[in-house]
């Protein structure tokens, strides 16, 4: 029994036994060519909806499965191992569930959480714009109140599944001089007219999800399409960061994982000067220190998700943490697996090639390490005065 293992209950190993059988047998093979053809990952997602996971967070009464968080990153992590890109579709799924769950209406959660849930549509979430990245509060969007309706106009980038969502949670300002006072929230359906998907962004890695850019040219969406009320969308927003700051950790621990898997079996098999190199002591120590740091990250994770599960309101602090270390750990974890790989390690016939490409958004999206670093800066200076 591993360390991590003592913390878990039936359910959520039992759960992590179905998701590792699903990324076995339907994600992992298909990881290569979805990141190789940029393409988006349709079968692996239907997969997860087939499992019932996507609304792993969402209450039964919405369609969910009423799962703790550690549950959910339990699933995100087991996903990220097999495909970082299928596990970032995946929980950006559940993303565009989270603002309804803080703030959503009844009208609203009934209307879209099943839909979410059982995959029938996709969610997304929309705050990054071309100058306002980590200073959310200085987004340029603009939402002006127009009888029954509101009139949006601006542009947003980096959006994940932006291109595909059938439904988008929004941020933008109603007060353009109250700074974070003056955003509030709202949901914009995929075919709104005055919804334009610009380009869509060839990146490093994650290729096989899209990030796209969304343009709005006085877009019309309902007035019962807000959120909440005016001016909370900057208090949903924080909230819901809190949240999807687990699940970059997650996927973040799942690369890790993932690579370490791969560079130990290598380890053992490769032979040179007729032995195997996982019996020379330098190897060895590169991936100790490796094993050590992803379970260090998945004792952090795992310590969030439960601050969580336990109704605890102060876990930003831990969610940051988690979010930076995690992060922070796939970065070194990967780039010691194509060291121990060696020259097959650079040629994408092995995927930890791709998964050095992949940990690397995980130290930007979300909130970068900086970011976190002040947030949990913050935090500090309240919890240990």
């Amino acid at each position: 029994m591993q360390l991590w293992d003592r913390i878990l209950s039936e359910e959520e190993k039992m759960l992590r036994r179905s998701v590792r059988s699903v990324v076995k047998k339907h994600i992992a093979p298909l990881a290569q060519k979805l990141d190789e053809e940029e393409g988006f990952p349709w079968e692996q997602i239907r997969s997860l909806a087939d499992l019932g996971i996507l609304g792993i967070l969402t209450p039964e009464e919405y369609g969910g499965a009423a799962g703790s968080k550690l549950a959910y990153v339990l699933a995100v992590e087991e996903v990220a191992k097999g495909c970082a890109a299928t596990a970032l579709v995946f929980f950006t799924q559940t993303h565009g569930a989270l603002s309804l769950l803080l703030a959503g209406s009844e009208e609203q959660k009934q209307k879209y959480l099943p839909q979410i849930a059982s995959g029938e549509i996709l969610g997304a979430i929309a705050i990054t714009e071309p100058n306002a990245g980590s200073d959310a509060a200085g987004m340029a969007t603009i939402a002006v109140r127009d009888g029954n309706e509101y009139i949006l106009n601006g542009n947003k980038v980096f959006i994940t599944t932006g291109d595909k969502a059938d439904v988008i949670t929004v941020f933008a300002k109603t007060d353009p001089d109250a700074r974070h006072k003056g955003m509030s929230a709202f949901l914009v359906e995929k075919g709104t007219p005055g919804l334009i998907v610009g380009k869509t962004e060839k990146k490093m890695g994650v290729r096989g999800s899209s990030t796209a850019e969304l343009i709005f040219e006085n877009c019309r969406i309902p007035a019962e399409n807000l959120i909440g009320l005016e001016g909370e969308g900057f208090r949903i927003c924080m909230e819901a960061c809190d949240y999807t700051r687990i699940s970059t950790a997650a996927q973040a621990l799942g690369i890790a994982q993932g690579a370490f898997d791969i560079a130990f079996q290598y380890a053992q098999e490769r032979k040179q000067f007729g032995k195997s190199i996982y019996d020379f002591q330098a190897i060895q120590f590169m991936l100790v220190d490796m094993f050590t740091e992803i379970t260090n990250a998945r004792l952090l994770l795992y310590q969030s998700a439960k601050l969580i599960d336990e109704g605890s309101r102060e876990f930003t602090m831990e969610a940051s943490m988690a979010k930076a270390y995690c992060s922070e750990v796939a970065g070194r974890v990967t780039d010691s697996a194509v060291q121990i790989l060696g020259g097959y390690g650079y040629i994408r016939d092995y995927q930890v090639e791709r998964m050095m490409r992949d940990a690397k958004i995980t130290q930007i999206y979300d909130g970068t390490s900086q970011i976190q670093r002040m947030v949990i800066a913050r935090n500090m200076l309240k919890r240990l005065d």
